[in-house]
């Protein structure tokens, strides 16, 4: 009869043990990393961060020399983008576009990208790319974050006494006092759509 396989005297929720997790190798540190880029996508810095959780387990249940498996990491992390299987560029457009796109501000999106362990370089060039794509981005983005907040013209009910809450909510947003005041006091969602197009229009001149 073979024995029980080991485990860190933790409880599963269907109330067996769970098993100890092996030791981190150059191997299943590779594997995991693929394993994590086939589901996400991942700046460099995110995937080594997720590769030395494993390591620093490893080190504390196995004794794994700390010092070797982080160049195990940093090893993959290298090859991976020399192999462009990590594009922190590219993984920067993206992030920016999805996050505008939800009403995401221009300083909400550079504080995402840093925390993901984005250089500023690339910061720089991914929020380029946005205003490429939308002169105007952090109007339009005020105005989705409003409307999906229910904040300001989109308000049913007690505008004018909500009004500093919806803009305390604006600011917490990332957006400046000058550009949350024009959404939140705009009279009705159809002032927005009309101010966007003259905005639009401005900037093809």
């Amino acid at each position: 009869m073979s024995d029980a396989p080991p485990h860190d005297g933790r409880a599963r929720q269907d109330g067996k043990p769970r098993r100890k997790p092996r030791p981190a190798t150059p191997e299943r540190l590779r594997k995991a990393a693929l394993s994590y880029i086939d589901r996400y996508a991942t700046s460099s810095a995110n995937l080594r961060e997720i590769l030395m959780r494993r390591v620093r387990r490893s080190v504390r249940l196995h004794d794994t020399d700390l010092e070797e498996a982080s160049r195990w990491a940093d090893e993959i992390v290298a090859d991976f983008d020399a192999r462009n299987l990590v594009n922190d560029t590219l993984y920067a457009e993206n992030r920016a576009h999805r996050l505008y796109r939800g009403g995401a501000s221009r300083r909400k999106i550079e504080m995402s990208l840093k925390t993901k362990g984005v250089g500023t370089a690339d910061i720089a060039a991914a929020l380029a790319a946005l205003e490429e794509t939308d002169p105007d981005a952090e109007f339009t983005a005020a105005c989705q974050h409003a409307r999906r907040r229910r904040l300001g013209p989109w308000r049913h009910d007690d505008r004018a006494a909500r009004r500093d809450r919806d803009l305390a909510a604006m600011a917490r947003a990332g957006f400046g006092y000058e550009m949350a005041s024009q959404v939140i006091d705009a009279p009705d969602p159809e002032a927005l759509e009309a101010e966007a197009t003259v905005r639009a229009a401005e900037h093809e001149r």
